[in-house]
């Protein structure tokens, strides 16, 4: 502990060392240790052993140190989520013709609320940021243009118009808005949820209604969407996407979506329950008390 006693503007600090107390930083016998002279005209002065100057200097280093927390946390989010979403609905995102009435706005927000819900937690809980589903939306999609361009264009020319993943920032949004407003998580898995659910479909039709347009190939009355199965072959494909109308788009329009999404937000509601508590669970540094 050092101790300024000069109190005259201008005159020289004189301090005084005081022996170290027993703990971390050494006991009795320690070396003393000496403050910094001060300098006229500074207000702030760097505490003793502090590897910073100012508090400025030291404000910058947080800062820096948050940026690349972010930054490696997006990138794991990319792979986390991303993983999670080819394996549960990876083709119903991956083509067009799967992009149907009945199971894609069904799997899909089911599916895709898991990570956002966890995420939600981690940033409001800890940090009041609402923004965590946002977060990890945007990390999912900046992941999977990635995949789209550099294995189905760069490796193979599939077109990039058949194949364009689901726009989701918009019910992220609507999440993390439901969060702020109402600061409740059981709010935000009723209300939010629900609306991640019913967002999903409306928020894509910009996007596909152009392959809803029937066109005839080969005999047969079908939607552009499927059109792609006859000039673009893949060889997983299901059979019974193609027959169901019950599957693809081939019937466009009625009113399947509607009972499809209002199902989807109820299944949405419980996991984002389930996963908000997944996110309670592993937001915390208790595991790292053993290593």
């Amino acid at each position: 502990m050092l101790r300024d006693n000069s109190m005259k503007t201008g005159a020289a600090p004189a301090t005084e060392s005081i022996s170290a107390s027993p703990g971390i930083e050494g006991g009795a016998g320690a070396s003393p240790v000496f403050a910094a002279p001060a300098v006229a005209g500074h207000e702030h002065h760097a505490a003793v052993g502090s590897p910073f100057h100012s508090r400025a200097e030291a404000a910058n280093a947080v800062r820096t140190a948050d940026l690349l927390v972010l930054t490696f946390l997006f990138l794991i989010m990319i792979g986390g989520y991303h993983v999670h979403a080819m394996l549960t609905m990876g083709d119903w995102d991956f083509w067009v013709d799967w992009k149907d009435r009945r199971m894609w706005p069904t799997v899909l927000p089911i599916m895709l609320v898991t990570f956002p819900a966890a995420a939600q937690y981690f940033f409001w809980e800890h940090f009041r940021l609402p923004f965590g589903a946002t977060f990890l939306c945007v990390a999912l999609l900046f992941g999977e243009w990635l995949d789209r361009y550099i294995s189905f264009w760069g490796w193979t020319f599939y077109p990039i118009n058949l194949v364009w993943p689901t726009s989701l920032v918009p019910q992220a949004l609507f999440l993390d808005i439901v969060l702020l407003l109402s600061k409740s998580f059981i709010i935000t898995a009723i209300v939010g949820s629900m609306g991640f659910s019913l967002l999903l479909y409306p928020n894509n039709w910009v996007i596909l209604a152009q392959y809803h347009q029937p066109t005839e190939q080969y005999g047969t009355l079908m939607s552009l969407a499927d059109v792609i199965g006859f000039h673009n072959v893949r060889t997983s494909m299901p059979e019974y996407i193609r027959i169901i109308e019950r599957g693809t788009m081939r019937t466009f329009g009625k009113d399947v979506v509607g009972v499809a999404a209002f199902f989807s937000g109820f299944v949405s509601i419980i996991v984002y329950f389930v996963w908000w508590y997944v996110g309670k669970m592993f937001s915390t540094t208790k595991y790292m008390k053993s290593i």
